[in-house]
């Protein structure tokens, strides 16, 4: 009887341990500098090792993960819940901690998709709501909405200084330039001249304005992916229906060059750091397109699967990840020979890609 009740114990102490580090509740602690993955099939954030391309922990996110974006300080992570327009949720990710916490409820600004942060917010598109927006994680809030009135508002670019922002339009064909404008005071209603009589201003009356001007120009059907040159002269968007690349001359905001690239299904597109490439993932193809930026001519196709959606580039300048869904891996890209030279399996349909660094 005591050999049984001691029996019992062992395996009632033991077996939770061991259930619980199978589960990866034990695991390395995250690198200042971290490769973050998301898997659709699977419903995980990866955070992996950049030094070995080892997994060091997976964390839970809604269905659906599309995009996911690092805070400055490395140390929180948001997923946006696409839902094909339809969900309205950012999930968020303790890196540090490794761990999900709440969700960011988007309300009516639905189908999450594109984020970018900066002035320690976080920025994104919202397909359904013909939007962008910024949440501020101190306050817990959406704390600013800008219309596009563009149809699948995707993918987001906001400058340093969040002056000016970029995004494409998938179903309108369309790049929006949206810069931040300083207008005059409003002053007296036309016409009527201030008196002493008049009641006093409302606080910041007479204070210079801001709005945003949008420009809209049209460019190939089924723009996606996009980047701005590191120089930030030049905007390449890759156009999916058309299999053509769009360049926008950014002094100008006109299209200086459309490049028929034959790039059909065409979903991602980064320029290398130090600009002389451009790397074009294809979801229907089997090879990364990739292009000279000067001559803006093909420079090389490389085999590296089945399809392809996400693309991040190393600021190091010596590597690129591409997340080939069909295939349920990462290919690593040496730049300086432009081979693959690796995989990381970071877990079924890995899409959206992004760096998570701590100071």
């Amino acid at each position: 009887m005591r050999f049984r009740n001691l029996q019992s114990l062992v395996v009632g102490f033991v077996l939770p341990v061991l259930l619980f580090a199978a589960s990866g509740a034990i695991a390395q602690s995250t690198p200042s500098r971290s490769l973050l993955a998301l898997s659709k099939h699977d419903h995980t954030l990866a955070i992996v090792d950049p030094k070995t391309l080892q997994v060091i922990a997976r964390a839970p996110v809604g269905p659906d993960p599309h995009e996911v974006v690092a805070s400055s300080d490395g140390k929180t992570a948001y997923v946006s819940i696409y839902g094909g327009g339809r969900f309205h949720a950012l999930s968020v990710i303790d890196l540090v901690g490794q761990k999900a916490l709440p969700d960011i409820d988007t309300g009516a600004l639905s189908g999450p998709h594109g984020l970018a942060f900066a002035g320690g917010k976080v920025w994104l598109t919202a397909e359904g709501a013909k939007a962008i927006a910024t949440f501020d994680p101190l306050s817990g809030k959406i704390d600013w909405i800008m219309g596009t009135g563009q149809n699948r508002t995707h993918m987001i670019h906001v400058t340093p200084d969040e002056k000016q922002i970029y995004t494409t339009n998938v179903s309108s064909a369309t790049v929006s330039i949206l810069e931040m404008v300083t207008l005059p005071p409003m002053g007296p209603p036309p016409g009527m001249q201030p008196t002493q009589s008049m009641q006093p201003p409302s606080p910041g009356g007479n204070q210079p304005r801001t709005d945003w001007n949008q420009t809209v120009i049209s460019v190939g059907r089924g723009d996606e992916g996009f980047d701005v040159s590191p120089n930030g002269s030049e905007l390449w968007t890759a156009n999916a229906q058309d299999g053509t690349l769009s360049v926008i001359d950014l002094a100008t905001r006109t299209v200086a060059a459309t490049l028929d690239a034959k790039a059909f299904g065409a979903n991602r597109l980064k320029f290398t750091p130090d600009g002389r490439f451009v790397l074009i993932s294809l979801l229907r193809g089997g090879d990364l397109l990739i292009y000279d930026a000067a001559s803006r001519k093909e420079f090389k196709r490389v085999p590296i699967g089945h399809g392809a959606a996400g693309i991040l580039v190393d600021p190091a300048g010596n590597r690129a990840f591409i997340a080939c869904g069909p295939d349920n891996y990462v290919a690593v890209l040496d730049l300086t020979t432009l081979e693959v030279t690796g995989h990381v399996d970071v877990g079924g349909e890995p899409d959206g890609l992004a760096w998570a660094i701590r100071p």
